[in-house]
């Protein structure tokens, strides 16, 4: 049984390294929250030297709009590997998956919504702590 912020390291630590294998680039900061039942992923100057140059090179919104688009499609392609990730290190489903990226920030946050609380270890009294109730 893992503590919270054991598995919001372990959260950091595979998407970092999916973002380095499937995008071909990691994020220069990355963090991730565990809120109840939902997992949120909050990457920094996650964006490529192309993926900048073409957001650049084209009107604001329609380079936006790609690159959102290409960055949604990348994840839901990939999303089995995300979905491991997540029960690997929660032992919980992933119920839906929610993303998105500014190309002014370059930031990205991926949110997980899992199909039920990870029971966690108190950190500081070694003991754990219940899940709160399933929703119905």
């Amino acid at each position: 049984m893992k503590t919270q912020g054991e598995i919001e390291a372990a959260m950091c630590s595979g998407i970092a390294q999916f973002e380095q294998e499937y995008m071909g680039r990691g994020p220069k900061d990355i963090h991730a929250y565990l809120i109840d039942d939902l997992i949120v992923v909050r990457l920094t100057n996650i964006l490529t030297a192309a993926e900048r140059q073409l957001v650049k090179s084209m009107p604001s919104e329609k380079g936006r709009d790609l690159l959102k688009q290409v960055r949604t499609q990348l994840l839901e392609t990939s999303r089995p590997q995300l979905e491991s990730l997540v029960r690997s290190i929660t032992d919980a489903g992933v119920i839906s998956l929610h993303h998105d990226i500014s190309t002014v920030s370059g930031e990205e946050v991926i949110i997980f919504s899992l199909d039920k609380h990870p029971v966690v270890r108190d950190a500081t009294k070694h003991g754990a702590r219940l899940a709160p109730p399933q929703r119905s």
